[in-house]
């Protein structure tokens, strides 16, 4: 039978307002490069290079044929991974969590980041989030229906930002707000008077802190990164999504952790259920080795980041490109050079240096005049990159 009228799909409108996916047309143009048989050194994402240590695979080789795991695993997840976090925290900032009350396991950190919008917003309320940040917020914020108010995050403030700069209209009617150290995309740390004036801000105006600390693992010259979670009452306005994708190399693992006030870790537990029935168990198993062995192999891939940092910048001094050095995360933030935009920068050096860099103005409009460079190649290949790119003659 004919039939007379086209079939049409009709998205929902939380479909059709999702903010577009920057890293999508990031790796459509350097895909698009090596396509013509170029050799693309691509600094642009954020994917770790090496392996997930030797111990953590064997661990999961020897739990997956355990007949226990190929069942559902409990709903909220096993309680010996959720000890072995909160182990983990006690051992490396002295904190103190409760495995059952204070604990969530997450499929990743991204997926704890969206979902604590959804758990926390209505259409209509207000989100703080840093700019420039990590575009995954914005993208919980827009399923959720919320609205933004963007804090700025400026070089002459350490990259922080100033709770003295949002208007008190936006602070009153905000109910939740990220924070991300060390940052993505600019590098930079936070210490415990930032997070002591947080926790002040947000229990004034009743927000909820959402401190994203995926990169908690790696600070450089002998500072490792401080956790919002170590400052006094941080429990009572917040929580931290911590994820072995960056620690142990285990990102395509997808194992992360909501941690803190209990009420949002419930919160998170339940739109789960609805969700999900946790991870499979032999990679909770896995994971709870990584969590609980030796931490040798943090303390190397650490090391391995200042190295490689060190030998970035000593690059960059012999083209004349000056910059400020990150203090954590594996990303450098680099300003640009006179007379290009981000965008036009980072095209520029795709064309004619077959170099991958992350444009600022996709993290935010106060991301315009830096690109992101991640520090997820050699040495080798991360001094070939900027030696290409001084060739072009744009600095000095």
């Amino acid at each position: 039978m004919e039939r007379t009228h086209a079939f049409h799909i009709q998205p929902a409108s939380r479909m059709t307002g999702l903010p577009a996916q920057f890293f999508a047309g990031l790796v459509a143009k350097a895909n698009a490069q090596a396509a013509k048989g170029r050799d693309v050194i691509n600094l642009g994402q954020g994917n770790p290079d090496r392996p997930t240590p030797p111990h953590i695979v064997e661990a999961l080789q020897e739990a997956a044929p355990n007949p226990l795991y190929h069942k559902y695993p409990p709903f909220s997840g096993y309680k010996f991974l959720k000890e072995a976090v909160a182990q983990r925290y006690l051992e490396d900032y002295g904190v103190e969590l409760d495995p059952e009350k204070e604990v969530a396991v997450l499929f990743g950190g991204k997926t704890g980041l969206i979902e604590i919008s959804q758990c926390l917003l209505d259409p209509g309320d207000v989100c703080l989030v840093p700019d420039p940040g990590y575009p995954d917020y914005w993208s919980g914020v827009a399923l959720a229906g919320g609205v933004m108010e963007y804090m700025p995050l400026r070089e002459s403030n350490g990259f922080l930002p100033d709770y003295g700069a949002v208007s008190p209209a936006a602070a009153d009617k905000a109910k939740l707000m990220f924070i991300n150290y060390p940052n993505n995309p600019t590098g930079a740390t936070a210490g415990a008077d930032f997070y002591a004036q947080t926790i002040d801000f947000a229990a004034k105006h009743g927000i909820v802190v959402a401190s994203d600390f995926a990169y908690g693992a790696i600070g450089f010259d002998g500072n490792p990164p401080v956790s919002f979670l170590q400052s006094p009452g941080a429990k009572e306005v917040g929580v931290e999504f911590y994820t072995l994708s960056k620690t142990y190399n285990m990102a395509g693992w997808r194992v992360g952790f909501a941690l803190g006030n209990a009420e949002v870790v419930s919160l998170i537990n339940l739109m789960q259920d609805h969700y999900y029935c946790s991870l499979f168990g032999g990679i909770q198993a896995a994971a709870a080795v990584a969590l609980t062995s030796s931490q040798q192999c943090v303390s190397e891939l650490t090391a391995a980041y200042e190295s490689r940092r060190n030998a970035l910048f000593a690059a960059m001094d012999e083209i004349g490109w000056e910059s400020r050095k990150p203090s954590g995360s594996f990303f450098c933030w680099l300003p640009v050079p006179k007379g290009h935009t981000s965008a036009s920068f980072s095209d520029y050096v795709l064309e004619h240096a077959d170099v991958v860099l992350a444009p600022g103005i996709g993290f935010g409009t106060h991301g315009e005049g830096y690109v992101r460079l991640g520090l997820l190649a050699s040495e080798e290949r991360l001094q070939e990159a900027i030696r290409r790119i001084g060739k072009l003659r744009l600095f000095g």
